[in-house]
């Protein structure tokens, strides 16, 4: 997810909602070279820039 202010996560999406917010699981925030472990957090939805799937998304029936 790259957010406002040349901010980046990466991590696991577990929930969003009509605004766009964000529940993220075990998130990575990147800086550069510099990684730092934040856990789960709740992005606002104007934060958000733009999102990206870095794996495939397996759908279940």
């Amino acid at each position: 997810v790259k957010l406002n202010a040349n901010r980046m996560i990466v991590g696991t999406l577990r929930g969003f909602d009509q605004f766009m917010n964000l529940v993220v699981d075990n998130t990575v925030e990147v800086n550069g070279n510099e990684k730092n472990d934040i856990g789960m957090v709740v992005i606002r939805g104007n934060s958000v820039v733009t999102v990206e799937a870095l794996e495939p998304v397996n759908r279940t029936s």
